[in-house]
Formats: C-alpha cells, structure tokens, sequence
C-alpha cells in the first residue's frame, strides 16, 4: 500500500494526492508511487480527468536534497533517466489533468505540475526552478517542458536564477493558467475537472494525443497526427451518439457515454 502518494476517485474525477509532511519533498519512493498512481488513474475508465494536489499547504516543495547528497556520478547517471519518467508522468496521462497548487511548487515539483494540462494555483503560491542554487539543472523534464510553455527566453531567465516567481508573474507569463484564493484551489481544479466528467473521453484523449504530439514535431507532421487521430474516432459510439445529437437537437446536448 501507497505510503505517501495515493488516488482518490469521486464523481469520475480521481485526484492523485502527494502527501509527505511538511513540504512533500520528492524522494525515491514518492517517485514510484507517483508512477504507480499514474497508472492506476490511467486504467480506470471510471477516471474521466485527474487532479493533482499537494494539499491544503504546500504542493511540493522540491526533491529531497538530503537523498541527492549520497549520490555519486555513477548513480546521478543511472537514476537521470528514472527521474525524468517519474516527474513528468502526469504527462503520459491521456485523460485531462489539472495541478491544483498551494504553498510551494519547486524544483520536482514544479516539474510534476509542468506534466498537467493546466496549472491553478493559490494567489499566495511561489513558484521555480532553483536547482541552479544547487550547482545542477532541473533533471525531471523542467528544462524542456518550461520553455515549450512560455518561451525560451522566460525559461531561461527562471533556470539560469533560480528565483521564485509569484502568482501575479505566474500568470502573466503563461506558467499558470488561474489565480484564486488559497482556500479555494482545490474546489477550483475540480470545477475544472468536472466538465470532462460526462465527456467523450475518446475525443478528449485524442485531441490531447493531436496536441501534444503536434508540438513534438513539425507542422506537416504535425497535421498527419492530427488527421491519424480524426479518423479514429468515427468508429467510437460516442462519435455516432454526438452527430446524431447534433443533427436532432443541435449542439451540446449529446449524452457520451465514453465508448
């Protein structure tokens, strides 16, 4: 059983729950757990969106430093690659996702968050990358995932300071897409989650899939992706059931069962 990372399933929306007092920090073992939860929330076609939450405090204040401490060259080269699937599989979720952040998110778990289709955060929270401070770089895919987010210029200046940056800046930017009391974070991830409760959710992971994988490649291949995942969905029942309700009643009105 999960000692630190867990998911919670209500009304088809499942929250994955990082919960290692005080601030989260992200050792080894959350890490695994992280993953495995990923998977479970993947899985199960009862989860129709996922929101990741830290809790009321703090989403995670960064990997565990003292654990970082014992490594060797050797071991920092062995596990550089397990850290990167580990902090950026929220991103390998199909379904939509949404990082609900309080307190902090730095380091790893800024990385985590980064993986999550959308970021809302409290309007106390801080934000950053500081592992410069630390003599390396962000290890968990914070390097690529930040600037195809908000340029490479921004994400330079965020990974070559090591400074934190504050929700008025967050937003203006484009690292987070919400700002909202501290108190109402969690409600908000979850109003948000909620719209894709009763969707076609083979729609939405392939327009997630067209997405995602567009900005991977260039835009011709880009369009053949997309073209790839348009015609997949007109074998679905969803697609049928969507048509024929737009035909007969017109739009919005059609009742997914997910299929």
């Amino acid at each position: 059983m999960a000692e630190f990372v867990t998911l919670d399933v209500s009304d088809r929306i499942g929250t994955i729950r990082i919960a290692r007092p005080p601030v989260n920090a992200l050792n080894l073992q959350v890490h695994r757990e992280l993953m495995a939860a990923t998977r479970e929330a993947e899985a199960d076609s009862d989860v129709r969106a996922v929101v990741v939450y830290g809790g009321e405090k703090v989403f995670a204040a960064g990997d565990d430093v003292k654990e970082m401490a014992d490594f060797s060259a050797g071991q920092g080269a062995l596990l550089a690659g397990d850290i990167q699937t580990a902090l950026g599989c929220i991103a390998t979720i199909t379904k939509p996702t949404v990082a609900a952040i309080t307190g902090y998110a730095l380091g790893g778990g800024l990385e985590v968050a980064l993986g999550a289709d959308r970021r809302i955060i409290g309007d106390n929270v801080k934000l950053g990358l500081p592992e410069i401070l630390l003599g390396v770089i962000p290890g968990g895919g914070g390097t690529q995932r930040l600037a195809r987010l908000i340029g490479a210029s921004k994400a330079k200046d965020l990974v070559f300071t090591g400074r934190f940056v504050e929700a008025d800046e967050a937003l203006a930017i484009g690292l987070v897409d919400e700002v909202v009391a501290p108190d109402e974070v969690y409600n908000a991830a979850r109003r948000w989650a909620a719209q894709f409760a009763d969707g076609p959710a083979k729609a939405l992971a392939a327009a997630k899939a067209a997405i995602d994988g567009g900005l991977a490649v260039d835009l011709n291949a880009g369009l053949e992706v997309e073209r790839r995942e348009f015609a997949s969905l007109f074998g679905t029942k969803d697609a049928a059931v969507g048509i024929r309700s737009f035909i007969e009643n017109g739009p919005g009105r059609a009742r997914f069962t997910g299929e």
